[in-house]
């Protein structure tokens, strides 16, 4: 699938999925962010100070400047090839709830023309001594800018059907069109909630997240952010290729586990090949992969579908399987032909 949205981001990405084409780009930040940001930030947060203020790796910028911040309380500000703000604090420096309020803080502020499309928390813990600093990812947090409509996320919940948000989906979508959310810290939390979730093993009065209580789950969204945050951005291509086969392990309990009327969507929403030169995202085509146990029945549906102009196609797919009317962006791949042509 080709990105029809203007970015290469988290957020367009999943919008996009979900039916929203993004057709301007959040702002970013090569240069760090303006003064009337950072002394605003400053003052609002009674931090006294900030460090880095520049694009900067995730990684890197803890092992460059992770003791000063221990020695001066300083967070450390940054961004990225994307449009972020993002506050690197250890939890033995700045407790987690200052860290969520400072970034609650920084929303407010990066609005009209610095609205970012996100503001990330980041904390992390260790030292050098202990063989380095090291971020926490089951406490990241992840302030974003809403949908500007509603997705089809917001549909399938409207329409009755329950929607568990898996990883960072609830940041993504701030809540909305998710009548059940669970973050999770790595790829392997993610991949047993979504089993345990298939083989209807959660507890979901535990998770709920929406005053709309469906009949049931219909619809189970989940992010896998390792392949992303740990060795997309990093370039370790060996160390993604471990969580590929690792994902490639899971999804055979998970296909073992699916019934007939079950539809398994993989995709990514941006690339991020660690391969590259630079640390950021990578504008490229995207997967679309789509089985269901039903599918041994039908040969035809056993074929390459070419390359899909936009990811809202998944957003349509969902409707056409879930039996919705959804009248937003994408078109259903089920029932194309070896030309990509509907039959």
């Amino acid at each position: 699938m080709a990105e029809a949205s203007n970015g290469k981001d988290t957020q367009t990405g999943h919008w996009e999925m979900m039916g929203i084409i993004s057709p301007t780009a959040f702002p970013m930040y090569p240069q760090g962010f303006p003064p009337e940001v950072i002394d605003r930030f400053i003052q609002e947060t009674g931090c006294k100070g900030i460090l880095c203020n520049k694009p900067y790796s995730g990684t890197q910028v803890l092992d460059d400047l992770g003791e000063k911040h221990v020695e001066t309380g300083f967070p450390i500000v940054y961004t990225s090839g994307d449009s972020v703000f993002q506050i690197a604090c250890h939890v033995d420096v700045v407790p987690l709830a200052t860290l969520y309020k400072w970034c609650e803080i920084a929303r407010e502020i990066l609005d009209g023309p610095h609205r970012v499309g996100r503001v990330i928390a980041r904390p992390f813990k260790g030292s050098l001594a202990e063989g380095g600093f090291k971020r926490i990812s089951a406490d990241r947090r992840d302030y974003a800018v809403p949908p500007p409509a509603k997705t089809f996320l917001d549909y399938t919940l409207d329409s009755g059907v329950g929607v568990f948000g898996i990883g960072k989906i609830e940041d993504i979508f701030v809540g909305n069109g998710l009548s059940h959310a669970k973050h999770t810290g790595s790829n392997r939390e993610g991949l047993e909630l979504t089993l345990q979730a298939l083989r209807q093993e959660v507890d979901y009065k535990r998770i709920e997240t929406s005053k709309t209580k469906p009949d049931h789950v219909g619809l189970i969204f989940t992010n896998l952010v390792d392949t992303d945050s740990l060795y997309g951005h990093r370039r370790d291509a060996k160390g993604y290729g471990q969580a590929l086969s690792e994902i490639d392990d899971w999804l055979g309990k998970i296909m073992q586990s699916m019934q007939p009327d079950d539809l398994l969507i993989i995709s990514s929403d941006h690339g991020n090949d660690p391969t590259a030169p630079g640390t950021d995202h990578t504008r490229e085509y995207v997967p679309l992969i789509a089985y269901s146990p039903s599918f041994k029945q039908q040969e035809a549906s056993q074929h390459d579908l070419g390359a899909r102009e936009g990811f809202a196609d998944i957003a349509g797919t969902l409707n056409d399987w879930l039996q919705l009317d959804w009248k937003g962006a994408g078109s259903s791949v089920l029932n194309l032909n070896a030309g990509g042509v509907k039959n």
